[in-house]
């Protein structure tokens, strides 16, 4: 094997592992996939490149919530089926996100190619400012709403928020659970909202870009590159997200504030 092509083997790999860890934390996935490409040397990675390793950590999420996923969507259907009570709490659950996914996928449509024609580093790094002070805003909130609690209001502030983070720099997790936490859920419902919330808008995004990705006229040389950025996703993304539940337990999402600054700020200062 070539060492150039060695060498772009890894640097996939960094990637992939950037991805993974960012996904989950409130801290932009995608603005530092676009900065670490930057700083690697790599340029702008593409759509096909994006879909790849979003599905990498969808899967992560998918399986780290397979129990709550899979009662809520049986009780759901058992509600659907019987009208008995004792299921309707995920029966709107489910009705909260499909309602809180609404926003993401039609401003997604609207708005994708524009936000992609107009990304900067600069851009970058003052979404990364407004995520931290965001932040640092509920930092001491303490919500009391779960499931059986959440209204269509809730749902569809959420679901702006998600919208926002379509914006490189807002992370979407930040926005989803700053969003939670600030029309008063607790901070374990607020966690769980957002990442269910990912699952139906990460699936939009894969099933819109099959057709980019099945097309690839570099399928083959790629294959080996992809595949192991792909894996890297797939185990950073849950390390990454099994550390940040502990995180989000001990109320700890001021340290979040701090990062999203120094990078913002290294961001104007060397780009």
């Amino acid at each position: 094997m070539e060492e150039s092509y060695f060498l772009y083997i890894i640097k996939m790999i960094i990637i992939g592992l950037v991805q993974g860890f960012t996904e989950p934390i409130p801290v932009s996935s995608s603005g530092h996939v676009m900065i670490a490409s930057e700083l690697l040397g790599l340029g702008e990675q593409g759509f096909t490149f994006a879909i790849l390793t979003n599905t990498a950590s969808l899967c992560a999420i998918l399986y780290i919530y397979r129990h709550d996923i899979s009662r809520i969507a049986t009780n759901s259907i058992y509600y659907v089926r019987t009208k008995n009570h004792r299921y309707k709490s995920d029966f709107r659950f489910v009705s909260f996100i499909i309602i809180g996914t609404i926003p993401a996928g039609v401003l997604g449509i609207l708005l994708d190619d524009y936000i992609a024609e107009h990304v900067s580093m600069t851009m970058i790094a003052i979404m990364l400012f407004v995520t931290g002070i965001a932040l640092w805003l509920i930092r001491n909130m303490k919500g009391v709403k779960d499931e059986r609690h959440l209204t269509t209001k809730d749902a569809l502030i959420v679901g702006l928020g998600q919208a926002v983070a379509l914006t490189p720099g807002i992370s979407r997790s930040g926005a989803t659970i700053i969003t939670s936490i600030a029309v008063g859920m607790k901070q374990e419902t607020a966690l769980r909202f957002s990442f269910l919330l990912y699952i139906p808008v990460s699936l939009g995004g894969v099933i819109l870009g099959l057709s980019d990705f099945i097309n690839e006229p570099n399928k083959t040389d790629l294959a080996i590159p992809y595949l192991a950025a792909f894996l890297s996703t797939l185990i950073m993304s849950y390390v990454a997200m099994k550390w940040f539940m502990g995180i989000m337990k001990n109320g700890k999402l001021i340290y979040f504030t701090y990062y999203c600054f120094l990078v913002g700020i290294l961001l104007l200062i060397f780009f």
